[in-house]
């Protein structure tokens, strides 16, 4: 077992790469279970020894890769509190939110059997439960849209404006309706703890959707 900071084997660029594929099949999955586009735009595939829904719309793909492509650096630098995907009613108003918190120690004991394996366990445990989190969540009213919000520390807020990953598609700050919901009803999905990365994933849902 070997102690490491985050500057060694460049470990935040590895945190980051396993957490966007992760998230990149997460948000997939959320908008298939929750409906949030037509069940035949998804294409079954596997991923992490699960069977997964993803999208085959080259719109929808790559407005969710260019995202996670901004997200990237933020969690590389572990300045990435919270990932949420906000599904929204056509008036505007959020009807879910599923939040993925994110902390990193700044010191890592890992080996290199327990850097992937262990962690790609417990990731398709929380794949898992975002195929089934319907069964604890109310149906959703009709033609909703999603956004993806990112939470940061607020050394990065202050830089984020500076830096723009992909051209054309540059930080906004959230509208305030999209972050606050009044009275959710809060449902916790899965936590997980490991060596390199410890992350929640909750649900916060309007109490009256429609």
């Amino acid at each position: 077992m070997t102690t490491l900071t985050r500057q060694d084997l460049n470990f935040g660029k590895v945190v980051a790469d396993i957490l966007c594929e992760f998230l990149e099949v997460a948000i997939h999955l959320i908008l298939y279970v929750r409906e949030v586009y037509p069940s035949g735009i998804f294409q079954k595939k596997r991923k992490y020894n699960v069977p997964v829904q993803m999208s085959c719309h080259p719109e929808l793909n790559r407005y969710i890769q260019d995202t996670l492509c901004c997200i990237k650096p933020l969690i590389e630098k572990n300045e990435a509190e919270k990932v949420v995907v906000v599904i929204i009613d056509k008036g505007h108003h959020p009807v879910e939110r599923f939040v993925f918190e994110i902390s990193q120690p700044t010191l890592l004991s890992i080996s290199s059997e327990t850097l992937l394996s262990h962690v790609e366990q417990l990731l398709r445990a929380f794949i898992l439960k975002i195929s089934v989190c319907d069964a604890v969540l109310n149906n959703n009213p009709p033609d909703c849209s999603f956004s993806v919000l990112v939470h940061t520390r607020d050394s990065a807020t202050r830089n984020m404006e500076k830096v723009q990953v992909i051209k054309d598609f540059p930080w906004i700050v959230a509208d305030e309706q999209e972050i606050h919901m009044q009275e959710p009803r809060l449902i916790p999905l899965k936590t997980m703890t490991s060596d390199i990365v410890k992350m929640q994933l909750y649900v916060e849902e309007k109490a009256q959707k429609i």
